[in-house]
Formats: C-alpha cells, structure tokens, sequence
C-alpha cells in the first residue's frame, strides 16, 4: 500500500489535532496509506503519533511507527525515564555511524525516501520542517500542507 510521514515545528497549536485527524482518515480511507512513520522531535510529531494511536482503534490495518534518530536514554535530567519505546519503534539500520549532530537529518532522509505522501505543518521558511517539506515536493512527493 502507501506511506505517510510527518515534517513539522517542535511547536503547533492543540487546535491543529482536528484537522490533522480529519486529514489522516482521508489518508487511510481514499489513498490507501496504511503505513506511517513519525519522528519523535516535538509537538506536531507527539500530535500525529496521539491522533494515529487513536485511529487504529478505528482502522486496525494501519500500522505507524516511531523512527528514532538517537537511541533513548534510560535517564532524563538524572531520573529514570518513565517513556516507554519498547513498541512502534524502529531504529534505521545505518543511522549508528551518524556522529549525533547529524543523525536528526539522517533519520528524516530516511523518512523521505520511504514515504508517498508527507503531512507537514510549516510555518516559516526556516529550520528542520522547512527545509524536508522542501525536500519533499522537489522529490514529488504528495505533500499535504496544514499550514497556510
């Protein structure tokens, strides 16, 4: 079938979650996409793996998956970690020999070259979504953009 992969800001408003559900299903139901990868960055990306966790209730023959660019750490400011990345994710063979400044760009790469279509939200012309929304139409991807 098809898939779907996400680009957006570390920050995006809560009011967004509609439209990207409303989206999502469009996505499931009239284009065949059952596969989905995230990253795990920010908001937009915490936003789109809560509405599909949702959806595969709904959906059962979906699958999405967190595509992590550095392994977890069991620490966080000294404490144990209480997240839990034991399901839906993946590791991509490869991104080990990334020195870790690079490894964020490497892993959305990836993303791109399995991806069909690619959600984004992009507000501005700088930094990380910009630049892989970018990549992604001069590619031909199908981009969906939630931004205007």
């Amino acid at each position: 079938m098809s898939i779907c992969t996400f680009f957006g800001h570390r920050l995006c408003p809560a009011t967004l979650e509609a439209e990207l559900r409303s989206v999502l299903r469009d996505l499931i139901e009239y284009h065949g996409v059952d596969t989905f990868y995230i990253g795990n960055q920010g908001a937009f990306d915490g936003m789109a793996l809560a509405v599909l966790r949702e959806l595969a209730h709904l959906y059962p023959q979906i699958t999405y998956t967190v595509v992590l660019a550095y392994l977890p750490s069991p620490q966080i400011n000294g404490q144990s970690s209480r997240l839990d990345f034991s399901n839906n994710t993946i590791y991509p063979e490869g991104i080990e020999t990334v020195p870790q400044r690079f490894a964020i760009d490497w892993r959305n790469r990836w993303l791109l070259k399995q991806a069909d279509y690619v959600v984004t939200y992009v507000t501005h012309s700088w930094g990380g979504a910009a630049k892989f929304a970018g990549k992604a139409k001069q590619m031909g991807k199908v981009v969906i953009e939630l931004a205007e």
